[in-house]
């Protein structure tokens, strides 16, 4: 496996992918009726082109505000996501992905429909999580992908996704290791505990020197002050807080965050 391919498909060393996080969608405890699906979609589109004008290498659209989540979501989900994405998609200039959580089977499905590039999930290994017994079956993802054309999805998979534990006694390092081997992921992406919360750079950097040839992300807690050092020991980054209003979680976009912290980036690629 090789790493050449990030450049060719996000048209920099380093990306940095922004999450477009969407706000509570019909069927989620949270939707709220009166406001509507076109309000959602409005919200989208101000969230994407904040992101844009700001400089980020490439924007995931995830259902993060479906809390509390999902381990397989309801066909009405993936209906709405498809429509938001569908009804912005003339306004997206840069690579996109999608995240379904945290149902991998049916992110697959997403990137397919919209045309989406890439994929984060949690494709492999079993958890005990806030969200209940969390288990997996990446086998049964693969052949789904390949039954619907879906092999030029590229996969990021979450090996240490937050608010959960790995069953079993293993270590992070080793758990790379057989994923790398076992799975061939286009991309490692290591967390920190809950969204927005620093991932280790110490852990990111044992994982990257024992999976050379894949890439390895840091998935969440990257700041305007830490990105750098982030940057030093991985291939990318997965970003949302930090582009929002004052770093919370459940605020919009704002783009001068977005442009503080992408000058940061640019600085350290020179």
């Amino acid at each position: 496996m090789s790493k050449n391919w990030l450049k060719d498909a996000y048209g920099t060393e380093k990306p940095i992918i922004a999450m477009c996080h969407l706000d509570p969608l019909p069927g989620d405890p949270k939707y709220d009726n009166n406001k509507g699906m076109e309000w959602v979609v409005d919200r989208a589109l101000k969230n994407l082109t904040a992101l844009q004008e700001g400089g980020v290498d490439a924007v995931m659209f995830s259902n993060e505000f479906s809390l509390p989540y999902l381990t397989k979501v309801e066909p009405i989900t993936i209906a709405a996501m498809g429509r938001i994405i569908g009804e912005i998609k003339s306004e997206i200039k840069i690579p996109y992905g999608v995240n379904v959580l945290w149902d991998a089977k049916a992110s697959v499905e997403l990137a397919v429909v919209t045309g989406a590039t890439f994929v984060r999930e949690i494709f492999s290994g079993v958890y005990a999580s806030d969200f209940g017994l969390w288990d997996t079956n990446y086998g049964s993802i693969a052949r789904r992908r390949r039954d619907i054309g879906g092999e030029s999805v590229k996969l990021m998979f979450n090996i240490f996704p937050e608010a959960s534990v790995y069953l079993g006694n293993r270590d992070l390092v080793d758990i790379a290791k057989t994923t790398v081997f076992n799975h061939q992921p286009d991309i490692l992406c290591i967390s920190g505990r809950t969204a927005g919360a620093e991932t280790s750079s110490e852990l990111l950097a044992r994982v990257a020197e024992a999976v050379p040839d894949t890439p390895v992300f840091a998935n969440t807690g990257c700041t305007v002050e830490s990105v750098a050092s982030k940057l030093s020991v991985v291939d990318g980054a997965v970003v949302g807080s930090a582009f929002k209003r004052n770093g919370d979680f459940f605020e919009m976009v704002d783009k001068e965050e977005v442009l503080r912290f992408m000058d940061v980036v640019t600085a350290f690629r020179k």
